[in-house]
């Protein structure tokens, strides 16, 4: 059971649009999720088609297809192709084609529809767009005209939460001269003017989490000045809007919890159940990712791994099986995949080394 406290130092209690009370710092409420026990799960993979499948993807996507199944719940797939520099329709195309060659099935996503259409971020502007409009108008968001060199000098300083790009909050208090005259040389990006927040919560690998969000310093960009939008609002939209009940993602994205439970907290949303995987790494310690230029699943493939003998060597990472339930060459299949138990060591980790594929990265 995943619950969420929330304290604040604001004065008075404030009743959210889902029924979340917020007290006076001095109280403590915790916001119960029991609801979840009868409403269905569901959950999601939502991948970046910024290259072909590499194994830290696989992972996720079977972490969560596994959390989700295990409960008679509904699994969506959405393409997260919100970076309109690196993500690309062609990746998104292989991607789906190597998700079903690994025999990972959804209930909703491209190829298949579902009630909320589309499942491509890149479709779902006009969504963001209306948000950050009202959020304009609220004052819940204001411009901000620094450019990359200086806040890449606030990010250099030393801080206290390591992973979160922290701001010194010149721009929040600009006059609308300032902003006019500022406006006139460069096109702002857009942040969230946030308010002291305490956040605690469970994770359902990470256990106890306290998560804290200081007014100017945590202030989050949700546009940025060339207008692409923010990782950070288009998943809490989407999530919210598709009714995504449990997440399951890396250990590198616990920091952001606070700032997307804030976004849950001004859009009125009920907040989900957080489960942050362990990264998998390599010999060296390196985290598998695309940008590492990592083992992809084609590799495998063209190494001569089927897609069971993959699914088998994630599942012992995982702590899943062990080698006496896969068959002679490794492989699992999905169904024996249902029987495993999420609950385990293995998984409360922050990093697993993955060397049991005998290709060179």
């Amino acid at each position: 059971m995943s619950d969420i406290v929330i304290d604040t130092d604001n004065g008075g209690n404030v009743d959210t649009a889902n029924g979340t009370t917020i007290r006076p710092m001095s109280d403590t409420l915790i916001s119960s999720m029991s609801d979840t026990l009868i409403s269905p799960m569901k959950g999601r993979f939502a991948p970046s088609p910024t290259g072909h499948l590499h194994l830290g993807n696989l992972w996720i996507a079977m972490l969560s297809w596994l959390q989700v199944k295990q409960q008679q719940g509904t699994f969506v797939l959405r393409m997260e192709d919100i970076d309109i520099q690196r993500a690309k329709r062609q990746y998104g195309g292989d991607l789906l084609d190597d998700l079903e060659w690994f025999g990972l099935t959804w209930d909703e996503g491209p190829r298949v529809g579902g009630p909320h259409e589309s499942y491509w971020q890149s479709e779902r502007y006009p969504l963001y767009e209306a948000q950050i409009a009202k959020w304009q108008e609220s004052g819940l968001v204001y411009p901000c005209y620094c450019n990359r060199a200086r806040l890449q000098s606030i990010a250099s300083a030393p801080h206290g939460h390591e992973g979160i790009a922290h701001y010194d909050g010149r721009c929040r208090h600009l006059s609308e001269g300032e902003r006019q005259t500022l406006g006139e040389r460069k096109n702002p990006s857009w942040r969230m003017k946030v308010e002291p927040r305490l956040y605690e919560f469970t994770d359902f690998w990470q256990g106890s989490q306290r998560e804290e969000l200081i007014p100017a310093q945590d202030d989050f960009i949700v546009r940025r000045a060339d207008g692409m939008f923010a990782y950070n609002l288009a998943v809490v939209m989407d999530d919210i809007a598709m009714g995504i009940t449990h997440i399951v993602r890396g250990y590198d994205l616990l920091p952001a919890v606070a700032g997307q439970l804030w976004l849950y907290e001004c859009l009125g949303a009920k907040v989900p159940h957080y489960a942050h995987a362990p990264l998998i790494v390599d010999e060296e310690g390196y985290r598998l990712s695309k940008r590492q230029q990592s083992i992809t699943l084609r590799e495998l493939r063209m190494s001569g791994y089927s897609a069971s003998m993959i699914l088998g060597h994630l599942a012992l990472a995982a702590g899943l099986v062990s080698s006496s339930q896969t068959d002679k060459f490794g492989g699992l299949t999905w169904e024996t995949l249902l029987n495993c138990s999420l609950d385990n060591n293995y998984l409360k980790k922050t990093q697993i080394k993955l060397t049991n594929f005998d290709v060179l990265i």
